[in-house]
């Protein structure tokens, strides 16, 4: 089968600026302290469902599963460029990290008590997102959480060299109502959503969403 080009293209844009990358954002957590409570406010519904493991779709380097990780989920790590994947297995030995694509999911159905989509939908083109949300509610386990971060708008932005590498990538703004609507079609509940104004280096407001699949919808 051929490879979708957007998948192409964001995997070499990955592949390409991964080292600088992850030296850029290693520390991005830090001063975010709403995006870190998020974060924990998730990590404690999935402790509270029975603490089974958590992806991180689309991990990057990796800082967001290890902080996972430190707030005591066992999470690992799936992103499509093997570069970052690379990074992060070196930054973080002990955690598990896996070359993998969020469409198409190498994870049995019913398996997982948490998905984290950290800002990994954004190169998604919008014809793809329900088939991406079905994959999540395939491998979530019933009563299993969601948390979903993106940023705000309708217009893309293209980002062309990065750090001088001679690549470019779209980045794709959403709206979150937009967004809880395809969630609902896909079977995943929105319990919360919170969208906050941007700081530091945004250019656009940030959304994050929390859903959940129903205790009772395991997949026949």
């Amino acid at each position: 089968m051929t490879e979708p080009e957007f998948l192409r293209t964001t995997r070499v844009f990955y592949d390409t600026v991964a080292v600088d990358y992850a030296d850029h954002f290693r520390d991005a957590m830090d001063d975010r302290p709403l995006d870190r409570a998020l974060l924990t406010a998730f990590a404690e519904q999935v402790r509270a469902a029975g603490d089974g493991p958590v992806a991180d779709l689309g991990c990057g380097p990796g800082h967001v599963t290890a902080h996972l990780n430190a707030l005591g989920v066992p999470a690992f790590g799936v992103d499509l460029s093997s570069r970052m994947v690379e990074v992060a297995r070196r930054a973080y030995p002990g955690l598990r990290f896996d070359v993998g694509s969020i469409s198409s999911l190498d994870l049995k159905d019913d398996s997982l008590a948490g998905v984290l989509a950290w800002y990994s939908i954004i190169h998604m083109p919008e014809e793809r997102l329900p088939d991406v949300f079905a994959e999540f509610h395939r491998v979530l386990a019933p009563g299993g959480h969601l948390l979903v971060a993106f940023q705000v708008g309708d217009e893309p932005l293209h980002l062309a060299r990065p750090w001088g590498h001679e690549v470019s990538l779209d980045f794709r703004r959403r709206r979150p109502d937009h967004v809880a609507g395809l969630l609902g079609q896909a079977g995943l509940a929105v319990r919360a959503r919170l969208v906050r104004e941007p700081e530091g280096p945004d250019t656009a407001p940030q959304a994050f969403l929390l859903a959940r699949k129903p205790a009772g919808s395991a997949e026949s």
